[in-house]
């Protein structure tokens, strides 16, 4: 993934922010309208939350969907 793209998915994507799943393509993802707090972006641009029921799945840019509900 290119950095441009990395850091526009920081920006948008903030430590601390709190994100709700919309929908996520993996059979371990919460169920959907699972919420939890972002934890930072990596090297792929997997944004990585630490989901409320206790989950740490990444969400995958471009085919995962969360939405924000709190920016920090």
């Amino acid at each position: 993934m290119k950095t441009k793209r990395i850091d526009y998915l920081k920006k948008k994507y903030p430590v601390g922010s709190r994100v709700e799943l919309l929908q996520m393509e993996d059979d371990q993802a919460p169920p959907i309208g699972t919420k939890g707090t972002v934890y930072g972006v990596d090297d792929i641009g997997s944004i990585l939350v630490g989901w409320d029921n206790g989950s740490s799945l990444n969400v995958i840019d471009g085919v995962d969907q969360v939405v924000i509900i709190k920016k920090e």
